[in-house]
């Protein structure tokens, strides 16, 4: 059974089932997730608590044996699976297609963990999981949708701020769901309920973003200048290796040249979104940026990326000289603003 994170409550005020299993990597969602669950078990007897950490030297013969023990004081067990890498290997995997095979009465499983990949999710055990348990996989908060979650937690807590507001916000929690949770609840904290003001939450909120390097291709894909140039401060600022941000971008202008240019050809960008395995927040920026964006610009924007290498490395000529950040920030804004 497939399960929505906004639909837990109603699912855990009704039932209990015997088996969760949740994956994300939206740390915060994820933990809220499990601690519904946990308090739901708790509430119905489920008293001892055994966690499991998957580890290199974990023995798959321990997730066994707890299913099978008793509690020492007749409680109903909560047994706690936590697998942080998300690839059990091949033991852990037959393990597991056996364990939510033979489930005992006595106790409540929840596992966790981090968002599949594309192949790990076509593995047998995943599938065994899927069919076993309340299934409950929680996407990223991506950034369009930023400012409305932060409106319905900040209604929660009985508040409310107008939109430049919620972009305040959310400009400065990009890619760190937890800070921006840690700051709606120090709004509460420090303001009563009410509409609060754009004054305030200039004044309360810190800049505690976290940029993802491939978060900056969605910005430069969207033609949104202003946020790409806020990530690449931002990436610059917590020591992000520019090699890898180079990297990043010249391989979405690869992918953006072999689209443009067989959609010259008359090949349909769907059949070749599919082939390039696009999907997603991507795959909706893919076709916009691809009618902003002339092959020409494209071309022109590889080469450019082919002398940023070269200043990366030390190796472009002196009469080319300058600083290899601003020169990564003129090659994301050739795109952006094409």
């Amino acid at each position: 059974m497939q399960l929505r994170f906004d639909a837990i409550d109603g699912h855990l005020a009704k039932t209990l089932a015997p088996l969760y299993v949740i994956t994300s990597d939206e740390y915060l969602l994820a933990l809220e997730a499990a601690d519904k669950i946990r308090r739901a078990a708790k509430a119905q007897g489920f008293l001892e608590r055994e966690i499991l950490t998957v580890e290199r030297s974990f023995k798959w013969g321990a997730l066994l044996a707890a299913n099978q023990s008793q509690s020492l004081f007749g409680d109903k067990k909560l047994i706690d699976l936590r697998i942080p890498t998300g690839k059990p290997g091949k033991d852990g995997g037959a393990a597991l297609q056996d364990y939510v095979a033979n489930l005992s009465p006595d106790n409540l499983t929840l596992i966790t963990l981090p968002k599949l990949d594309w192949a790990t999710q076509k593995a047998a055990w995943v599938a065994s999981l899927q069919q076993a348990a309340v299934y409950i996989d929680i996407p990223l908060v991506e950034r369009a949708a930023l400012p409305n979650w932060i409106a319905q937690r900040l209604s929660s807590q009985g508040q409310s701020v107008d939109r430049q507001s919620l972009d305040f916000i959310a400009d400065r929690v990009e890619g760190n769901l937890l800070a921006a949770h840690q700051e709606i609840q120090k709004l509460g904290l420090l303001h009563p309920a009410g509409k609060l003001s754009f004054e305030v939450i200039h004044d309360a909120v810190l800049n505690v973003a976290r940029y993802d390097v491939f978060k900056l291709n969605e910005a430069m894909l969207a033609g949104d200048v202003a946020r790409l140039v806020r990530m690449l401060d931002g990436l610059k600022g917590e020591g992000e290796a520019l090699p890898l941000i180079l990297w990043a971008v010249a391989e979405e202008l690869r992918t953006l040249l072999k689209l443009k240019s067989g959609m010259a050809q008359g090949r349909p960008l769907g059949v070749m979104l599919k082939e390039y395995r696009i999907w997603g927040p991507r795959e909706k920026l893919m076709g916009p940026a691809l009618q902003r964006v002339s092959l020409a610009t494209l071309q022109a924007a590889l080469q450019e990326a082919a002398q940023v290498d070269k200043m990366v490395k030390g190796l472009r000529a002196s009469k080319f000289a300058g600083d290899a950040w601003d020169a990564m920030l003129q090659l994301g804004l050739r795109v952006a603003r094409a």
